[in-house]
């Protein structure tokens, strides 16, 4: 699996940083036709999440997950054939529907393969997938040297390729237990009571609700720093791809060192402290950006960039841990569903948000730094509980159904 992801985020790299360039150079749509296209496959991706998770629980995870990859490779050789624009939105709500419902249904697999050592698992399946974005995203850079459109369409079906590589390479992978039929555990005791469903499961919807939130330091590397970057005179404007290296290299480098402090479910929520400290201070280093001269422009934005991507390590860390700790073992596909709503909603509403923050000027970041730091406190206390205080130092025994 983690070779799957490895290929499968190389394919992405491929595609992610041209795609727009794509259908604006080969597929000749305007700016407007662009976005709609770009708005209306991200709002059918929203429903790729539930949807995986709920077949997860009825099906083999196995079976569905090749399918998912089929499909998005079938999305992706489909845009190849056509210039038409509704076809080419169809296509891409297609893939887009696909490529969020793969997310969930790679986080089960590993929730049921990996048990107690699920921290450890997407740790190294996060440094695994950042080193695949930055292969495929350098191998995009040279191929568009070139400057051809022939250039555009071999990216495109190198990430259908890879889509296809991915569901020949699952067929080798074993079916996990069960949740229905095994007890798959983290270090911690399971939460009491079981609700009958994630959307009837008020706890769990509000956790996904916050989760939302701290979600946004996605938005912040994508939009965020690159429009305040190119909207302050005394920033230059070269930094925002370096800081995009930056939060890459961090990522590789320390995201297994940092998932040992999150490797329970006690220890992942006691991480929502430290998280809130690194939102809180990451928006004071961006308001500070926009008070001084190029040097102390620069170092702010990179003390706010380090500090940003920490945050993001950390909150990899709890999102994996309590989505999975919160939800009863015979619904776990359908839990991490609608867990799987928070990024799709982030994707939506992170752009707003941290354009806003840049209309505000300083205050705009301290405010959503502070509003950020304030939800972690609330997602503390709204989990606890849910969760059942016990020896971590045991693991729980899990029961093989071969």
């Amino acid at each position: 699996m983690l070779t799957i992801a490895l290929v499968d985020r190389v394919g992405s790299g491929l595609w992610a940083s041209v795609s727009v360039l794509y259908f604006t150079y080969v597929s000749g749509l305007s700016v407007a036709q662009v976005g709609t296209l770009v708005a209306t496959a991200g709002a059918a991706g929203i429903a790729g999440a539930p949807l995986g998770g709920r077949l997860a629980d009825r099906f083999p995870v196995t079976c569905v997950l090749i399918t998912v990859q089929l499909l998005r490779a079938l999305a992706s050789f489909a845009l190849l054939t056509t210039d038409h624009y509704g076809l080419l939105v169809a296509y891409c709500s297609l893939g887009s529907l696909g490529d969020r419902a793969a997310n969930v249904l790679t986080k089960l697999y590993a929730t049921r393969v990996a048990g107690p050592d699920r921290v450890r698992y997407q740790a190294l399946q996060r440094t695994v997938a950042n080193a695949g974005w930055a292969l495929g995203g350098l191998a995009a850079a040279a191929a568009l040297a070139l400057g051809s459109t022939a250039a555009y369409r071999w990216l495109l079906a190198g990430d259908a390729l890879s889509f296809l590589a991915c569901a020949l390479l699952t067929v080798r992978c074993s079916e996990p237990r069960s949740g229905s039929r095994t007890v798959t555990t983290s270090k911690d005791p399971r939460p009491k009571a079981a609700p009958a469903g994630p959307w009837r499961d008020r706890t769990y919807l509000a956790y996904v609700a916050t989760d939302t939130v701290l979600f946004l330091d996605d938005a912040v590397f994508k939009v965020g720093l690159p429009l305040w970057i190119a909207h302050t005179s005394s920033a230059p404007h070269g930094l925002a791809p370096l800081l995009m290296v930056l939060n890459n290299v961090m990522v590789v480098a320390l995201q297994v060192p940092l998932a040992r402090f999150g490797a329970t479910t006690a220890a992942a929520r006691a991480l929502l402290v430290p998280l809130s400290a690194a939102f809180a201070l990451a928006g004071i280093a961006m308001a500070a950006s926009a008070t001084g001269e190029t040097v102390t422009t620069t170092l702010s934005l990179t003390t706010a960039a380090i500090l940003f991507t920490l945050a993001e390590m950390l909150h990899a860390t709890i999102s994996w841990e309590l989505s999975v700790a919160l939800a009863p073992d015979t619904a776990q596909g359908a839990y991490l569903g609608v867990h799987g709503l928070a990024q799709s909603a982030q994707r939506s509403i992170g752009p707003l948000a941290v354009t806003t923050a840049i209309a505000s000027g300083p205050l705009g970041w301290l405010a959503f730094g502070t509003a950020i730091a304030l939800t972690c406190g609330i997602q503390h206390r709204l989990v606890r509980g849910r969760l059942t205080r016990g020896a971590l130092s045991v693991p729980s025994i899990t029961v093989s159904e071969h």
